[in-house]
């Protein structure tokens, strides 16, 4: 059955982007536009964001995790190594990162190369989860296809006794990715569809900014 979506229009008028508003350096502009979707009511996940892989079978997919940290060197999120998106990243460690935050009608898109954090880190982090999710990282064999959901009650079951009483230790499997960008899309809805683009280019140790059209 066609369902016709064209009447759903929306006019973007929230605020503009220029040049000389923005900062010169891209993380400093990411930050200053994430503080301001965190201080401002709408977004239930200031954090989540889309990451785009190449599967091992060419295609090109697209799932919602949480951004953890992030700092000058990149952007770090925890997953299975072992997951489909993991196996994708070892083959190819290309990734694209974009968040959306409708509050306050923006997006920015991160393009950049993904690699492991090292085991420090992703340990510190884990023992950083509640409990339950620290075994959930033993239970779920992430993207594999399994029988039904009593398979994963019998493993949770399993690991809850085996960790009883005692610290749950990191799986050798579950830790951390650091994407490290070279290019920085932020976008700015605008009347009219006349939306404001600013892409930073990483040219060595230095950005280049360039207004795209929209």
């Amino acid at each position: 059955m066609a369902e016709d979506l064209s009447d759903y229009r929306k006019s973007y008028e929230y605020s503009e982007l220029t040049r000389e508003q923005s900062e010169s350096n891209p993380f400093d502009q990411f930050k200053k536009w994430f503080e301001e979707v965190e201080q401002r009511e709408g977004v239930d996940e200031v954090n989540a964001m889309t990451i785009s892989t190449i599967g091992l079978d060419g295609f090109p997919k697209n799932r919602v995790v949480l951004l953890k940290s992030y700092d000058k060197d990149g952007f770090i999120f925890y997953t299975n190594y072992d997951s489909e998106k993991g196996r994708a990243l070892a083959a190819n460690p290309n990734i694209c990162l974009s968040f959306f935050w409708p509050n306050l009608e923006r997006q920015v898109i991160i393009k950049g190369t993904a690699t492991r954090v090292n085991e420090e880190t992703s340990t510190q982090y884990f023992h950083s989860r509640p409990k339950g999710s620290q075994l959930g990282a033993w239970v779920s064999p992430q993207s594999a296809i399994i029988p039904n959901r009593t398979f994963l009650e019998e493993r949770q079951e399993k690991y809850e006794e085996e960790f009883k009483n005692q610290e749950i230790p990191r799986p050798p499997h579950w830790g951390g990715y650091r994407v490290a960008p070279q290019s920085f899309e932020f976008w700015q809805g605008r009347p009219n569809r006349l939306h404001d683009r600013l892409l930073y280019t990483r040219r060595d140790s230095d950005w280049d900014c360039n207004r795209l059209a929209p």
